[in-house]
Order: structure tokens, then sequence, then C-alpha cells
């Protein structure tokens, strides 16, 4: 494998660690030493490691079926539960993951309105799929006007087809994005949106955008594509009720599998008739060895079932004490830290520049020695965060693991205050 491991998300200087075991808050790695984990595979562990009723169902289906090539019934159970919760959500369809998900939302997209150009936002990430990585992380000798950005691709060897086949908008930029729809407005399948990126540090879409964005698609028909396969967690009913915006597509993931590979796309029985396969077939063909496969079915069910309102309450107070404690011991460090986030999620980073969109972001992370440090003064405190410094909670945990964090976080500012 090339570096040794298949995701760079997990890759890190001069070697992550390999994972043995986990149970609750808490892995072990292959040397036997332990790790309070705040990463919960960047966030779809929502209740941890070993839950004890996501890991009964799990074995209960294993002996029961593993894998099938027709519908089960656990298909239909998950599927009811996401159409309650998510209020947008009429019809869904299951696939392996996010990326997936997204790429069929985008088909979905096209084929309902015929047209082929999408829109999303400078500096997103919306999974591994040609025409939503483009400008996912464009540098700054590439990304054009800040009104105006540049379509940049990610990959080398993109097309410039594909590059050229998405229009790219500035974050919370009202006046430049509804310019820039306005272009367009004959031609937009659809926009996707994030409205709380992790490559942004969880920064939050403002409420007027999100309303331009609804207005806009109602206006000529283009399809708004709400990308909650981080933010389901952020409210019972998802993100989208807690902002305020009901999309005409939601693409969800991580959570809802119960630590299993999971995606899942849903929203009006108008659009996703695109997938209907009668009378004469689908405008969408959507096949797939291990979509709604039955293990992802039932562990996805245990989870969405546990995850209470009162435990997202749980998570919320947990997310805010973390928050408050990092920016308190970063001011008492007089380490220049922006500490970002909302529910149980945040994000630290090393700076002292107000954030609102993506080059404000790039322009924090001009240290990457600095961020390198603290993930690694991290780890040796025993404590598991992304390389990046995005921060997860999970329902395993409580008060004393956050308040350890704070500690940690602590010892790590004081070592590097002192270096520096």
């Amino acid at each position: 494998m090339p570096r040794g491991n298949s995701r760079h998300s997990v890759f890190f200087t001069p070697h992550p660690f390999y994972c043995a075991s986990g149970s609750g808050c808490r892995i072990v790695d292959a040397d036997g030493r332990e790790f309070l984990d705040f990463l919960n595979n960047f966030s779809s562990m929502i209740h941890g490691h070993g839950h004890p009723e996501v890991l009964a169902a799990l074995h209960a289906q294993a002996a029961r079926l593993i894998a099938v090539g027709l519908p089960t019934e656990a298909e239909i159970e998950l599927a009811e539960l996401l159409c309650e919760r998510v209020r947008s959500v009429e019809q869904i369809r299951f696939m392996n993951s996010g990326t997936e998900a997204v790429m069929m939302a985008v088909k979905a997209a096209r084929a309902f309105t015929q047209r082929p150009l999408i829109a999303k936002f400078e500096g997103c990430y919306h999974g591994t799929y040609d025409a939503v990585e483009v400008s996912q992380a464009p540098a700054p000798s590439a990304w054009g006007p800040a009104d105006r950005p540049f379509s940049v691709g990610l990959s080398r060897g993109t097309p410039q087809s594909v590059v050229d086949g998405t229009l790219v908008l500035p974050f919370n930029d009202e006046q430049a994005i509804a310019s820039a729809l306005e272009q367009h407005r004959e031609s937009l399948a659809a926009i996707i949106v994030d409205p709380s990126p992790a490559h942004l540090g969880y920064l939050q879409m403002t409420p007027s955008v999100l309303r331009l964005l609804r207005s806009f698609c109602d206006s000529c028909g283009t399809v708004l594509i709400l990308d909650e396969v981080y933010s389901l967690r952020l409210d019972y009913h998802g993100a989208q009720h807690r902002f305020g915006v009901r999309p005409d597509l939601t693409v969800m993931g991580k959570i809802i599998g119960g630590g299993l590979p999971i995606g899942a796309v849903g929203g009006s029985r108008k659009i996703m008739e695109v997938f209907d396969p009668l009378p004469s077939g689908p405008a969408v063909v959507h096949g797939g060895t291990y979509n709604a496969n039955p293990l992802s079915m039932a562990t996805g069910l245990a989870s969405m079932r546990a995850l209470t309102h009162r435990k997202l309450d749980d998570l919320d107070r947990l997310g805010a004490r973390l928050r408050e404690g990092l920016t308190d011991v970063a001011r008492s460090r007089s380490a220049e830290v922006v500490v970002e986030g909302l529910s149980s999620l945040a994000s630290i980073t090393f700076g002292r520049s107000p954030v609102e969109n993506y080059r404000d972001r790039v322009a924090l992370t001009g240290h990457p020695a600095k961020i390198a440090a603290f993930h690694r003064g991290m780890l040796e405190q025993g404590i598991l965060l992304a390389p990046q410094g995005l921060i997860v909670l999970s329902t395993a945990m409580g008060v004393a693991e956050v308040d350890a964090f704070i500690r940690a976080a602590d010892v790590v500012l004081r070592g590097m205050a002192k270096v520096a």
C-alpha cells in the first residue's frame, strides 16, 4: 500500500499508528497504547466503539443473513426511520458511502432537470467524485478572484470538461453568489451545499445565503442538494431543521450506518422517481452489490434508534464545554489559536484572523508545522484527533473525557510556547 494505508485522511508523518481494538470512547493501538478517541472515524462512530445495542443488532443479523441479491426488511425499517426524522425526505435509496450518495444525487438532479451544470462552494469537501472535487483545495495561485472563483481540478489529470461542468461559488458572499447563479439559471441542474463544512472548520453558512439558494432553486427549477453526511448529527431532524432550510435532495452517510459502510440519498417523491425502474426503465441506473446490505441496515437502525433527543442534547453541552475550555486554555497560554465548531464538533487552527470562507482558512493554516506539532503532542498525551485539527465527540464520552482533552491541550500548548 502506498505509504502503508488506504486513506489519505488518516496519514501523518512519520507514519500513523495502527489500531487493534476499541471500546466506548477508547482505542488501543498495535503496541498496546490506549487513546481517547476524539476522531470517531471522522464522525461515523457517534456512539463510540462497541455500543451494546449496535453490536447485538450486528451479531443477530450476521447469524441470519450477511448479504443477498434481494431487498430485506431491515432496509425498509431504516428507510422509514430516516423519512420520519428528515422531514424533506419522502423517498430514499441506500448505497455504501457518502461519496456514492453525492454522486447519485448529482446524477438524479441532472436526470430530473435535463441540465448539465452543477454548483458548489469553494473549499468544500463532498467526497471523492470528480465533479464535486473541483476547487476543493485550490492553491492561491490558481483560485482566481474572490467573488468569482475559478474552477480548479483536484486530482492531476481531471478532464477539463469535468472541471468546466462545476460552477464554484464563494462561501457566504451573498451578492457574489446571487450574481454567479443568475448568469447560469438556465443550465444549472443542482447546487450542492454543506451548511457547516468540516474542511472549513465547521464554519456555518449564514441563514440569508441558505434562503437565497432556496429562492433561486424555486425560481428556476434547479435542485438544491444538502450534504448532510457530516451535519445530520447536528439535530434530531438533521441540520436542515437546525438551519431552517428545506432541500430537494438530502445526502446522508456516516452516523446512519452505526459504524458500517453506508450512504443514502433521499428527497421529494417527484425527484426520486428518476430511480423508478417501471414502466419504461429508470432515468438513472443505480446498482451496487452491497447497496442496502443487511449488516449496515441493521447496525444503522440500532444506532439511529439509540440517538435520542437527550443524547443529542448531551452532545451539544459537551461540545460547548470543549470549545470554551480550549478557548480559555489558548488565551491563558497566549497562543494564537482559533477554535471553531458547533454541537458535537470542534476545530482547532493556529492563527488569529477571523474565518469567513475558504481563503481565510488557507491563511490560517499557513502554519502546518504548528498543527502537526499539536497533533503529535496530543497523541503523546493519549488523545486522538484528526491531523488537521478536527475534533468529533461521541455519546460514549462525558465531562471527564472532555476535561481530559482540555488538560492535555494545555500541556501541549505550554510545551509549544516554550519551543517557540
